[in-house]
């Protein structure tokens, strides 16, 4: 993993700790899965759902529906990889590009191995001198921009994978996969002091996906940061009807006006 990488992803692992990234060819060995597989959508991914189902039946004494499994499985491992582009950019303007044959996941541990290959940053960035793997971009635009691609690039297969199990078409995966982008950066950002600053970042690179919302400081209830609603439902709450989040679309405003953007 090139150091310019490597500094963003020490700070999300010392401010997170459950999820650290570390350098290499996606491995092999048990207990990994790679997002390659995953893009398939063959039995890798049908293991990868299965263990998630036996984890969550076990924490709440009944089997998850398939397409709710699925989709929780889908979840696990949208959140943490969206962060290895998210955390990167926001912490030090630097976008890696990472297809899925260079990504894989560990679930039981929240272990990433990823080979970065090339990145992008801006024209006056130090990375720009070496040769032959960075590309350089004059605006912050371009970098949203290049953000963006580096984004869909990976998680398109991911999405066209998991589509047969979760039962949702492309335009509800896509809204799914934006819960996860703008979540993500945003709890990190919160466990690294720099909410208001991530708020508008997301703004700008989600545009109106992003929905974020000032403190409704009339209400006696009313929270003291911004405040989020999902543009999906996860259907955890089929899972555990007392667990849904308060950001979920189908709970009340007063619950949901203080999402906490809940981590894996």
């Amino acid at each position: 993993m090139p150091a310019t990488c490597f500094s963003s992803y020490a700070r999300l692992s010392a401010a997170f700790p459950g999820l650290r990234v570390t350098a290499g060819p996606p491995p092999r060995d048990a207990g990994w899965v790679s997002a390659a597989d995953l893009a398939r959508g063959g039995p890798e991914l049908a293991a990868f759902v299965a263990g998630d189902a036996d984890r969550l039946a076990g924490e709440h004494g009944r089997p998850p529906r398939p397409d709710v499994a699925a989709g929780l499985a889908l979840h696990r491992y949208l959140w943490p990889a969206c962060l290895l582009f998210t955390v990167p950019y926001f912490l030090h303007r630097r976008v890696p590009r990472l297809p899925v044959d260079d990504v894989a996941f560990h679930p039981a541990t929240g272990r990433f191995t990823v080979r970065t290959r090339q990145l992008t940053c801006l024209l006056g960035d130090p990375a720009r001198r070496r040769p032959g793997t960075v590309t350089t971009v004059r605006t912050d635009a371009a970098l949203r921009g290049a953000l963006r691609s580096a984004l869909a690039e990976h998680l398109t297969p991911v999405l066209t994978g998991f589509a047969p199990h979760v039962r949702r078409g492309p335009r509800a995966l896509w809204r799914n996969a934006t819960d996860e982008i703008a979540e993500g950066l945003w709890y990190i950002a919160r466990l690294l002091g720099e909410e208001d600053r991530a708020v508008a970042e997301l703004g700008a690179l989600l545009t109106a996906g992003a929905r974020f919302r000032s403190p409704v400081t009339a209400a006696p209830w009313a929270p003291d940061g911004p405040s989020r609603t999902r543009l999906t439902c996860c259907l955890f709450y089929t899972v555990s009807p007392s667990g849904t989040c308060s950001g979920c679309p189908r709970t009340p405003e007063r619950d949901r006006l203080r999402h906490p953007a809940r981590a894996l």
